[in-house]
């Protein structure tokens, strides 16, 4: 019988030289493609629309208790970004709308975020839509748009230090069917407040203080108009 002789460098199976089909990265499965890089956020280069947001822009403006004390009416974001830009947000809450309509059920989300810098400036903002991510959109705008000075002090007669480290004095807010009192204490005491209460009063620059809350607390858009309402009087009666 005759034999046949295999090529010099072949085996009977896949030679060494043969492409290999099926093997991927390591940990992939076979015929994933490559990952695409993360795009990372772009920030938007702010362009004012307004005469107020043009002054700024060029400097005319510089503080943000001058554009309070004109009465002038802030309409961009992007003024208070640029007056203080260290101010950061952070969502307080977040929830779910749900009602009937002609057309059936529709459902809507809400956001609840706070903007502050840690140091007499807060705002709190709403938003809603169909998107999450867009309800927090409108949220953080509005919570810049209404950012407020607060004005920072002493008023407890047990330390009666020059340090701006709790309200000057007692102040009271209401919003809704929520009732709160913020009660200045001694350096050192820390904030006694709830969870969310106390991260709200800290992102103002409140670092000591009694309070007292009536009313269903657990509602925080009751809660954080009381808070608002409570430290907006520090700055106007102050």
């Amino acid at each position: 019988m005759s034999q046949t002789t295999k090529p010099q460098g072949q085996s009977g199976g896949r030679g060494r030289d043969a492409p290999v089909y099926g093997r991927g990265p390591p940990g992939g499965r076979t015929g994933d493609k490559p990952r695409r890089p993360r795009r990372e956020p772009v920030e938007e280069v702010w362009v004012p629309k307004t005469i107020l947001g043009k002054k700024v822009e060029s400097g005319e403006i510089t503080s943000l208790e001058e554009i309070l004390e004109s009465g002038l009416r802030i309409q961009e974001s992007g003024i208070i970004k640029k007056l203080l830009p260290d101010l950061k947000s952070e969502v307080v809450d977040v929830g779910i709308i749900q009602k009937m309509t002609s057309n059936g059920q529709s459902t809507r989300f809400k956001a609840i975020v706070a903007a502050g810098n840690e140091n007499g400036y807060l705002g709190i903002g709403r938003g809603k839509s169909k998107q999450m991510r867009i309800a927090i959109e409108k949220a953080t705008s509005q919570a810049f748009l209404n950012v407020n000075p607060i004005k920072l002090g002493c008023g407890s007669w047990e330390c009666r230090c020059d340090q701006k480290h709790s309200v000057p004095f007692k102040v009271k807010g209401k919003g809704g069917s929520v009732t709160i009192e913020i009660i200045p204490a001694p350096r050192g005491l820390g904030l006694v407040a709830g969870g969310k209460i106390k991260r709200l009063l800290e992102l103002a620059g409140l670092k000591d203080a009694w309070t007292t809350a009536k009313g269903s607390t657990p509602t925080m858009s009751s809660t954080s108009k009381a808070i608002l309402d409570c430290l907006r009087q520090t700055f106007s009666q102050g």
